[in-house]
């Protein structure tokens, strides 16, 4: 492994060879271990009544830097109450995910803390403004002990990422803070290792981070290792992952696997930032029903199928669903895989025993729920201080009005064509529309780039309807820059079919589009099918396959992400200013307090199911 972060160091195990007597395990021994071999369960030879220890494994996945408590939908949990109806809970906020977490600790002898990627990336302004210092801060404080990376730890790529994990101030903003002397206040860094098993340098084939981690405590060993999707390329700006290469999931966590068994690790848990889509949408259904695993479909079913029946769980992210599900291993035996949603609403509290003799994990006895992150609670002082003094510093910009609406103008997780995606593509088509600024005919934007709605209730002292900058900056975080391009008609329907079909046919990723963009979706069919092709229409004419369209999109798109290898084809590229800007331009055009923006009407996409 390579060197390890911070304050930390001394979790991570130091594998002693060439002790060979009962005298020199016993002076290797940590602090501690001493009492509980005396009870008759030591070092793998102990047989007394009390082998067996239970270990909590708390969890959560996908913060994205959210440590206010996140808005509207985004702020939701649904509960599934005995009589089959249901209830939504608000939930979130790291000053209440500190106050669960440490109440769930107590009286725990053997406690771990991880993650599985996405901590950082596509963040609230409170935390993106800072590039996520913020957020690191926070989890140092959670007592985080180890997390995966995912594709969002690489939004501004590789090197900001190793910032975040050693130290430093950035690049070409500096150090955000002073200290008492009125000095630049250095950014120590992560105080948990970011594991990255299957994120390896082209060239050297080195993984740029740690793979594993190895939590110890009292003789009690627990490997970790971390990987992130491997289609992680296709989510991500290229520019930020130029020069690595992303391995397949499941050969890189059997890789290590096997080292870790090499190094008489015997527990092993998997941090993997990808996901699977539960049947239902409420945080306490029962995937397992009516066989284990039988409730949840997506990309970690066949993962977990095939990763080595050594794993004894999995803790995964991505898809910001939850569950806890038993998916049988390669050997036939149920394995637990857990998600926490996303964005603090939830944590995982899993079980895991311990067997000192064997220094495995006893599969069978493996228990895991979600459990809630409500606002009931009292607020940890310590992030409340956190949060302030962030905010101090965010203020003069965040709180900035510029735009009015007249209602929410949400951005349902659920929805095909969503009413916020609406007003984006418009915005984007009115920004890159005149000749000198591109010329673009129609706009499309990617669903995974819109990340939060607009809440009409004021979050702050600004008044309800109005929006700030702060605001606006958390539906649009990532800056991505504006571009217009010529496609063809037949390239532009090939890119709604690759909507539903290719990498995109399990979960589709519906593009939003601008006004006067309109065709018909049928949910009936399969795979490029669903598109029904001569429906497609600008302004009400038929989309010519023979014609050369001007289409604005952001540079990620433009790029191929998101599965969209036909945009890469495009010719003439003009590039603009961000996609923020573009939403703030609208806003000011179109907004006042007596005038406000209401919610765009849908029926754009035509959906048949």
């Amino acid at each position: 492994m390579s060197a390890t972060p911070n304050r930390k160091r001394g979790r991570i195990l130091a594998v002693v060879a060439g002790l060979t007597t009962i005298g020199a395990l016993a002076a290797a021994m940590p602090a501690g271990a001493a009492e509980d071999r005396a009870q008759g369960y030591g070092f793998g030879y102990g047989h007394g009544k009390d082998r067996t220890v239970d270990v909590q494994l708390l969890s959560f996945n996908d913060l994205h830097g959210n440590l206010q408590p996140p808005s509207g939908s985004s702020g939701r949990v649904t509960h599934t109450n005995e009589d089959g109806t249901t209830k939504t809970i608000d939930a979130g906020g790291v000053e209440y995910l500190a106050t669960h977490l440490r109440e769930a600790r107590k009286d725990q002898k053997y406690s771990i803390t991880a993650a599985a990627g996405d901590m950082v990336g596509a963040s609230p302004l409170l935390s993106g403004l800072f590039h996520d210092e913020p957020t690191i801060e926070a989890l140092n404080k959670l007592d985080l002990d180890v997390t995966s990376v995912g594709n969002h730890e690489f939004d501004e790529g590789y090197k900001e990422l190793k910032r975040l994990q050693y130290g430093g101030c950035h690049a070409t903003e500096g150090c955000y803070e002073k200290n008492a002397k009125g000095r630049s206040k250095y950014f120590w860094g992560a105080d948990f290792p970011f594991l990255a098993a299957n994120v390896a340098k082209e060239k050297s084939g080195r993984p740029i981070l740690d793979p594993y981690f190895v939590w110890e405590k009292n003789g009690v060993k627990i490997g970790f290792i971390g990987v992130t999707l491997e289609g992680t390329p296709n989510i991500v700006s290229a520019e930020g992952i130029k020069g690595l290469k992303f391995s397949d999931e499941v050969e890189t966590i059997n890789k290590y696997t096997r080292i870790l068994e090499r190094q008489g690790v015997k527990s092993i848990v998997a941090l993997l930032h990808e996901g699977g889509l539960p049947a239902s949408s409420s945080y306490n259904y029962n995937c397992d029903s009516p066989g284990p695993g039988d409730g949840i479909s997506g990309p970690i079913v066949d993962i977990a199928k095939n990763v080595s029946p050594q794993v004894d769980a999995m803790i995964t992210g991505h898809t910001h669903t939850a569950y806890a599900c038993t998916i049988p291993d390669p050997a036939g035996n149920p394995r637990m895989v857990t998600s926490a949603a996303s964005f603090g609403k939830l944590y995982t509290d899993t079980t895991l025993t311990y067997d000192r003799r064997t220094r495995d994990i006893v599969r069978t006895s493996v228990a895991s729920a979600n459990h809630v992150v409500t606002r009931d609670v009292a607020k940890a002082e310590d992030m409340t201080q956190l949060i302030d003094r962030w905010n101090a510093l965010a203020a003069p910009i965040a709180n900035r009005p510029v735009g009015y609406i007249s209602g929410d103008i949400d951005n349902p997780a659920d929805g095909l064509e969503k009413p916020l995606g609406n007003l984006i593509t418009d915005a984007q088509l009115e920004n890159m529309a005149a000749a000198d600024k591109g010329g673009a005919q129609i706009a499309l934007m990617n669903p995974g780039g819109i990340r939060a709605p607009f809440v009409f209730k004021a979050s702050g002292s600004e008044g309800d309807g109005v929006v700030t900058y702060g605001e606006a900056f958390t539906v649009q975080p990532f800056t991505n820059m504006m571009t217009a391009v010529d496609l063809t008609g037949a390239q532009l329907i090939t890119a709604l079919q690759q909507q539903v079909s290719g990498s995109n046919q399990a979960a589709p990723k519906i593009l939003q589009v601008s006004k006067g963009f309109t065709y018909t979706l049928d949910m009936t069919k399969a795979g490029a099918d669903r598109i029904v092709v001569d429906s497609v229409k600008l302004n009400g004419e038929a989309i010519d396959p023979a014609k050369t369209y001007r289409v604005a999109m952001n540079e990620f798109l433009a790029g191929g992400g998101d599965g969209f290898a036909v945009l890469k084809e495009h010719k003439n590229k003009l590039v603009g200013g961000s996609d923020l800007d573009a939403l703030l331009a609208y806003f000011a055009a179109h907004s006042s307090a007596s005038g406000p923006i209401a919610a765009p009407a849908t029926g754009r996409i035509t959906v048949i199911k």
